[in-house]
């Protein structure tokens, strides 16, 4: 399978430990800089932008949303046990 043409590149500038850090962790995944890189950068994009309160949706994907959250409750007994329970996280003393 052919890895997808990289058309854009990037110039950054890194300090000296910073640098040995990031080859020295690339090295233990056995992947090359760029791809250690650009993996770390994407996971930690992925995970800024599932934090956003705000989401553009077309017309399709705002339909399914809605009929998603139009659904009926179900309800669930693990979820009903756990909830009756004292918290783990309240000191009760």
């Amino acid at each position: 399978m052919a890895e997808p043409l990289r058309d854009t590149r990037w110039n950054l500038r890194i300090a000296g430990e910073a640098d040995a850090l990031v080859r020295q962790a690339a090295t233990e995944r056995r992947q090359n800089l760029t791809d250690f890189v650009i993996g770390a950068a994407l996971i930690e994009a992925e995970r800024v932008l599932a934090d956003r309160t705000r989401f553009l949706l077309d017309d399709a994907a705002w339909a399914e949303l809605a009929a998603l959250l139009d659904q009926p409750v179900q309800t669930n007994p693990g979820l009903e046990r756990l909830f009756s329970r004292p918290s783990v996280f309240v000191d009760e003393a």
